[in-house]
């Protein structure tokens, strides 16, 4: 298998393992075989609970990418029926109970996404929405058919019910359903799309045995669990957070420039993760960086950056970011191409606006506290002067020229009204 001139090993399998995304495998000498001698179907899930993937997503669509590239065939599941009540995976507290109409809205930006990363011509991968079969459900019946085939007491040793279970707030008896919905899909996928596999998350292996045991007790026929390791930081904690939030993949959300910038700025210690999971860099030339070490780690993730950006968005994208924030990083910023924050009228007081104010409504801090301490370390400047004091304070008119805040030595934004 050749990709870009680069020589990839035969089988997708092998591939997955190589770039470090595979945590767990139901029957892994089978699957191996499988994705070697057939083209298989398999699915991912993601339940439309914001109105924009993250990074978090990225890598599963980028492993749907990968099995594409080798024959198989995905189906992009968008959860707009499971999503009505909350996968309690992952999650210490209850998920909030959306509207049906905020569900249906984030699922079709999902599509936008998803469209951009795999290719969905002539069958070559699938779109579905649960949504199309959970809500027509007749309860009772799903109860008889489905239901009959889950013990609770296995339920119950599910790491997604055991955390929730050991806390006050417990576990409601509508996301005790979830993981039979889940179970569920997989069964309607397996007899309408002949899609023996599921891939996921490593926090989604129960929910994905669900699914593999009920099309075993219900057909007698045997289907296939994958899942990945999550994208960690050498600490263990999970990537794809900012002071601003989650990053997002839709540039209304994270603009091209705030997504490079993330990657540009991650720790030395993660770059060559992040490489060897998001990007088919050789890896001969990821362990070339780690040898080096040193400037080297700055090449890479500028390197990093770059290939990620350009698969999210686009070349040009791609290309200005680079530009700016090397121009940035030089000194020599051109404030048009310059990531930017406006304040409204509401952000003014008296007709003037504090810098503790303007940081943590421009979201270059996460708070007052933090403010005042970037602003006593010297780590503030306003157009090139270092801001002396927690008083300092603008009159709108300030704002009507150019305004650049530079926090550290490697975040500008020019602030416009």
């Amino acid at each position: 298998m050749e990709f870009n001139g680069m020589k990839l090993p035969d089988n997708a399998f092998d591939l997955l393992v190589e770039r470090g995304l595979i945590a767990g495998v139901t029957n892994p000498e089978i699957v191996r075989e499988l994705m070697e001698k057939e083209k298989i179907t398999f699915y991912i899930g993601f339940d439309p609970t914001a109105d924009s993937l993250h990074v978090g997503h990225f890598l599963q669509l980028l492993v749907m990418r990968y099995m594409q590239m080798y024959g198989h065939r995905p189906i992009a599941l968008i959860g707009g029926g499971t999503c009505m009540i909350g996968d309690p995976s992952g999650k210490a507290d209850m998920r909030r109970i959306m509207p049906r109409e905020e569900i249906d809205a984030n699922g079709e930006k999902f599509k936008v996404t998803m469209k951009k990363l795999l290719d969905f011509s002539e069958g070559k991968a699938i779109m579905l929405n649960n949504a199309d079969w959970l809500m027509e459900l007749n309860y009772v019946n799903f109860l008889r058919e489905v239901g009959w085939h889950f013990s609770v007491n296995k339920m119950l040793s599910a790491d997604a019910f055991k955390v929730r279970m050991d806390r006050d707030i417990g576990l409601t008896f509508t996301e005790f359903n979830y993981m039979l919905m889940q179970g569920y899909d997989f069964y309607r996928l397996f007899n309408d799309y002949g899609c023996i596999a599921q891939f996921g998350g490593s926090d989604q292996w129960s929910n994905i045995l669900a699914g593999t045991e009920l099309i075993r007790k219900k057909d007698g026929k045997d289907a296939y669990g994958v899942t990945f390791n999550l994208l960690t930081t050498a600490d263990g904690v999970k990537m794809g957070k900012t002071v601003k939030g989650a990053v997002w993949l839709d540039p209304t959300k994270t603009t091209p420039y705030e997504f490079f910038q993330y990657w540009r700025n991650i720790n030395d210690a993660d770059v060559a993760n992040c490489m060897r999971m998001l990007t088919l860099i050789p890896l001969e030339e990821i362990n070339a960086y780690v040898e080096k070490g040193g400037a080297a780690f700055n090449e890479a993730k500028e390197r990093l950056a770059y290939t990620l950006t350009e698969m999210i968005h686009s070349k040009e994208d791609a290309d200005l970011a680079l530009k700016t924030s090397r121009e940035l990083f030089s000194g020599a910023a051109n404030s048009d191409t310059m990531p930017a924050f406006a304040l409204s009228d509401d952000n003014f007081v008296d007709g003037k606006i504090a810098i503790l104010d303007l940081l943590v409504a421009s979201k270059l801090a996460p708070s007052k506290s933090e403010a005042r301490r970037l602003v006593t370390q010297g780590g503030i400047l306003v157009n090139d002067v270092k801001v002396e004091g927690i008083d300092a304070a603008w009159d709108k008119a300030a704002f009507s020229e150019t305004f650049i805040i530079k926090k550290g030595k490697k975040t500008f934004l020019k602030i416009t009204l």
